[in-house]
């Protein structure tokens, strides 16, 4: 019903409400206009709400559901003028006394009390032409500034912007903790240009949960979905986005970041340390670990093990534990599993502080169907291809990103952009990248639609993976990009400047197959497969490698590492170390995932802690003090790190003894002593084995798998070898071999002048 009495602003008792409307009618909303306002069916509030011009004056519009009594103030506190109930839903218009456009705020009242609330329509927008331009062109790279909600002071007043980018609705209202969820309370201004819909709340802070309602425009009321951009997320299962104060760390990190600025990663020791945040450890047997906890354990944990980075799993925010984080519907909000993002920032600050990397595992190439989230997010296909043989993942049932699409490629890349620049993150792992690359990834044909040249490749794709290479090592020179890419794509590790996608580095997925493959044979079997572990090197220097030993080898029924490997159980661990030292003497940088540096026997859940019990037991405690030894070795070793990348880091001592299943060979680092890499990979012992060399003279044990202290037999060479010339030129040295070992030798110079000079 209408309120047909009307108090005058004088204060003396109401007059009809007709004659208060003869009064308006010069300048008095449409009962069309605040109907569809009451309705919330009016498409720009901004037009009838707020403070308008009225001849020569200015009135004010509101609407505040529950109300019968408002009046208008300015931000100072001044009144400004007494409002007139048009609906009794809470539409409210009266003359001010103010002469001057100013946002207000107003005095509401019923019979329950008084409260004040800010007039978001009396506000001007927030975001400005050159916004709307770079958006526009795709070439903005700082969305993350303005797009989301942003905690700001604007035109006098603190309160919170909210943006978002919705071309196709008919109608966007932000919703939350501060209008009750009301979606008539805040409709949000369309800027034309850019189908960016804005408003500025005043006098909200935050801490405060909110979505997003929107119109389609058929007129479909969607389900409310979450920020894109947010920042900060509810806890699981629940799904608003929280507004926050804006993430201000004072960062301490300078001396970390300025080394990586201007190191060259191929060319430094890189031992990536492979996390699931949730399942490391847990605190009291369920409960997640908070990012301080993690401080704490994780961090020096990785400094005494003598890992160089450490990379988590997806820790964006995701509703679905089982997904491990790649099922993301936040990719802007770290997850609320492990506490508030400013815990984050002081997680890798105190990484820094102790001399460790700390990358991210980020997933840009499919997103979940989840109603709250972006599929449909306008009610059209948005983020997402229409056509499900280009939007729609068979794999993992999840959307495709499409690529094509300037907007969607601004969204992923400021993305990239924003975990580097806020967090500080040094690297960014990109999942899934061959998905992305062809269109037929798992389609059978018929299944996928062509490219504009008739091939498979996805051009869109190769187009924004090197736009966004080229955004992260153009702002954060520093930062390295891995991807996770199992075909033989050329040049996935070279710059975009010499035609390649960009990244740093690839992981080397053949490398993880072929070793496994052959670790799982009998011994007696392996030397009729001695090419699964020699012909890795044909193409060890096509790309800058990462060597693999993941999280992916782990689950779904392949068991642990540790009961791949052939043999009993002695023979397994005395395996399983030999295949450690095989490759942390191989080209190229290292990772593994966390449990498998003590030969965990379980196979990874993503619901419980590790078996850090194993550790009471010699043998994976062994296996624990080999990791550290090898990444000790391999830091402070020149000639295992400086040329994994490069095929003059590498040379070739014994390739063809498949007989006795032994492989050898040589890394080498320019000003650097050569170390030599040799691997028995039968349990056999081989006495007097005859091993080349480069130089005469001593080489130092560096690394012996077979160690006591490492759980082995204690065999070897008393940790030391002697070359002697050969007749045929090079030199040579008698080597004791033990049964499933890798034994590295670096070579010692001091020894052959000594040896020299006591002969004259």
């Amino acid at each position: 019903m209408i309120n047909f009495m009307s108090r005058k602003t004088d204060g003396s008792r109401p007059v009809p409400m007709a004659k208060a409307a003869a009064k308006l009618s010069d300048w008095a909303a449409g009962k069309k206009s605040i109907d569809a306002i009451v309705d919330g069916a009016h498409r720009d509030p901004f037009s009838v709400l707020g403070v308008q011009q009225a001849g020569s004056g200015l009135i004010a519009r509101c609407f505040v559901p529950g109300a019968n009594r408002v009046t208008a103030h300015t931000l100072a506190g001044k009144a400004a003028g007494v409002l007139t109930c048009r609906h009794n839903a809470g539409f409210f218009e009266g003359k001010l006394k103010i002469r001057k456009r100013q946002p207000l705020r107003y005095l509401a009242a019923n019979d329950g009390g008084e409260w004040w609330i800010g007039d978001a329509y009396s506000f001007g927008p927030v975001l400005g032409p050159m916004d709307d331009y770079y958006i526009g062109e795709g070439s903005h790279l700082r969305l993350f500034d303005k797009l989301g909600a942003h905690r700001i002071d604007h035109e006098g007043a603190s309160g919170v912007h909210f943006a978002v980018w919705a071309p196709n609705a008919e109608r966007v209202s932000v919703v939350g903790d501060f209008n009750n969820w009301d979606g008539r309370r805040h409709v949000m201004r369309l800027r034309a240009e850019t189908g960016i819909w804005e408003v500025f709340v005043p006098d909200i802070g935050a801490g405060l949960q909110y979505k997003y309602e929107i119109i389609g425009a058929d007129g479909t009321r969607l389900p409310l979905k979450a920020d894109p951009f947010a920042t900060r997320s509810e806890m699981r299962p629940q799904t608003a986005s929280i507004t926050t104060d804006g993430l201000a760390h004072e960062w301490g990190d300078e001396a970390h970041r300025a080394f990586w600025r201007t190191a060259d990663h191929r060319r430094q020791p890189i031992s990536i340390y492979e996390v699931h945040a949730g399942s490391w450890r847990r605190n009291g047997g369920d409960g997640f670990l908070s990012w301080e906890e993690l401080a704490d354990q994780l961090i020096p944990y990785c400094v005494d093990m003598g890992f160089t980075h450490i990379e988590f799993l997806p820790i964006s925010e995701h509703p679905f534990d089982p997904s491990w984080g790649y099922q993301t519907t936040g990719l802007y909000a770290p997850t609320a599993r492990f506490g508030e993002p400013a815990g984050l920032a002081r997680f890798v600050e105190g990484a820094h502080q102790a001399g460790v990397g700390v990358l991210l595992d980020w997933v840009p190439a499919h997103f979940p169907t989840d109603e709250f989230g972006l599929a449909q997010f306008d009610g059209t296909a948005l983020y997402e291809h229409a056509d499900p043989r280009q939007g729609f993942h068979p794999d993992w049932n999840t959307a495709i990103y499409n690529f094509g699409r300037r907007e969607v490629l601004s969204f992923l890349i400021n993305n990239a952009l924003y975990w580097c620049e806020k967090f500080h993150f040094d690297g960014l792992r990109v999942d899934a990248v061959a998905s992305m690359l062809y269109l037929d990834y798992s389609r059978k044909e018929g299944e996928w639609i062509p490219n504009r040249e008739g091939g498979r490749e996805n051009l869109d794709a190769v187009a924004f993976l090197k736009q966004m290479n080229a955004a992260v090592y153009g702002t954060h020179p520093g930062v390295m990009t891995i991807a996770e890419e199992s075909t033989s794509w050329p040049d996935v590790s070279r710059p975009v400047h010499e035609g390649g996608l960009g990244f740093g580095f690839k992981w080397n997925m053949g490398f993880m197959h072929d070793t496994l493959q052959y670790l799982q044979r009998e011994p007696v079997h392996r030397k009729h497969h001695h090419d699964e572990l020699t012909f890795g090197l044909i193409y060890a220097f096509s790309e800058n490698f990462v060597l693999p030993l993941s999280h992916d080898e782990v689950v779904h029924g392949k068991g642990t590492l540790l009961s791949k490997m052939a043999g009993d159980d002695a023979q397994k661990f005395a395996t399983l170390r030999a295949y450690y030292g095989f490759m942390w003497g191989y080209p190229g940088k290292k990772l593994l995932f966390m449990g498998q540096e003590f030969a965990q026997r379980n196979e990874w859940s993503e619901a419980r802690a590790l078996d850090w019990h194993l550790l009471d037991a010699q043998a994976h405690e062994g296996v624990r003090n080999l990791v550290r030894d090898l990444n000790r070795a391999y830091r402070e070793t020149p000639a295992l790190h400086q040329r994994d990348c490069e095929g003059d880091g590498f040379e070739w001592l014994i390739a063809d003894d498949r007989k006795n299943s032994v492989f050898a060979w040589l890394r080498k680092a320019p000003q650097a002593q050569p170390v030599a890499v040799i691997t028995n990979f039968t349990p056999v012992k081989r006495d007097g084995y005859s091993m080349p060399l480069p130089h005469e003279g001593r080489w130092r044990e560096i690394v012996n798998s077979d160690a006591t202290d490492y759980g082995g037999s204690g065999m070897g060479n008393a940790g030391r070898i002697e070359a002697v010339a050969r007749a045929d030129g090079g030199a040579a040295a008698i080597v004791t071999l033990p049964p499933l070992a890798t034994l590295m030798f670096v070579f010692d110079p001091q020894k052959v002048e000594k040896k020299g000079r006591s002969k004259r």
